[in-house]
């Protein structure tokens, strides 16, 4: 690192402030100077690195092209310090441990594992939060989500929790323990759908079968299973929230596919605050167990 050629910090933190702010006085107000000191430093950044970062026409100003590329690269930059600097001074461990993930994985995997966790932790407190979408971790909010697919998402770290490939699963009560009833015929079957997604649809469409109308039933992943062993329809799930019903002989596997999916642990790549530490630590261990 050749610290020489850096501006000094003081200049690029007015920049910043001025740049997520939109304005001198409140990026003044921000760092608590004056916003005759934010024009100032402004200016010596633009001297320092010989480029225009600022469109100036009378009293406004906007960012140039260089100017936003340099507002994004130190946003993120100092938004890592103060996620590090808080993570290490333990100033966020009063907040609870805010986990996301689907609700039928929270409600079939991490639910009756949880109580081991708060056995030996009883010093965090813990917040799940289920949901279909795909949430973004922000500093201050979600610390840790359970995604399933392949991995590899942008601007995150992952790593592999549990394999569990894609099912399509019913009731011997609803589809007979005969053949496995033909694409056509299972689209004119009932469907169980997690609220907020359309599995069943977009299975169907990917093995050929387009426009089908599903009719059955959506509801919270939670109640997914309750319906299927009730033999109230077919649904697409993962294989780790019905091994047990499958192995019992409650569902029945007719489908099964995308082998290498699975769920993953997926945080921000920053510092770990203590709660996390210890949850990531006990969350591995259980995969691992899980997956034995």
């Amino acid at each position: 690192m050749d610290w020489s050629s850096l501006p000094p910090l003081a200049a690029l933190r007015a920049f910043s402030a001025y740049a997520e702010t939109g304005s001198v006085n409140r990026a003044g107000d921000a760092l608590n100077v004056s916003h005759a000191a934010i024009s100032q430093q402004l200016r010596a950044l633009e001297t320092h690195l010989g480029l225009r970062l600022l469109e100036r026409n009378g009293r406004s100003m906007t960012l140039t092209p260089d100017g936003h590329q340099l507002a994004r690269t130190l946003a993120e930059s100092f938004d890592q310090i103060s996620q590090t600097i808080t993570a290490l001074t333990g100033a966020d461990d009063a907040r609870p441990l805010h986990i996301a993930t689907s609700p039928s994985f929270a409600a079939n995997w991490l639910m009756p594992r949880m109580g081991n966790f708060t056995a030996e932790h009883p010093e965090f407190d813990v917040m799940i939060s289920p949901s279909p979408d795909l949430v973004t971790l922000e500093p201050g909010g979600v610390d840790v989500a359970v995604r399933y697919g392949e991995g590899g998402w942008k601007g995150v770290d992952s790593e592999p929790l549990i394999r569990s490939p894609i099912t399509v699963v019913a009731a011997p009560s609803l589809v007979g323990d005969g053949p496995i009833p033909s694409l056509e015929d299972l689209a004119k079957l009932p469907w169980i759908q997690e609220l907020g997604t359309t599995e069943a649809t977009q299975w169907l469409a990917s093995h050929g079968i387009q426009n089908a109308r599903i009719k059955g039933i959506v509801v919270p992943g939670n109640l997914m299973l309750d319906g299927l062993r009730n033999g109230q329809g077919v649904a697409v799930t993962t294989y780790v929230a019905i091994k047990d019903d499958l192995e019992s002989g409650r569902l029945r596997l007719l489908h099964e596919e995308r082998p290498n999916a699975g769920y993953h642990i997926v945080t921000r790549p920053t510092a770990h605050r203590p709660a996390l530490k210890a949850f990531l630590k006990w969350l591995r261990q259980e995969g691992k167990m899980a997956s034995e």
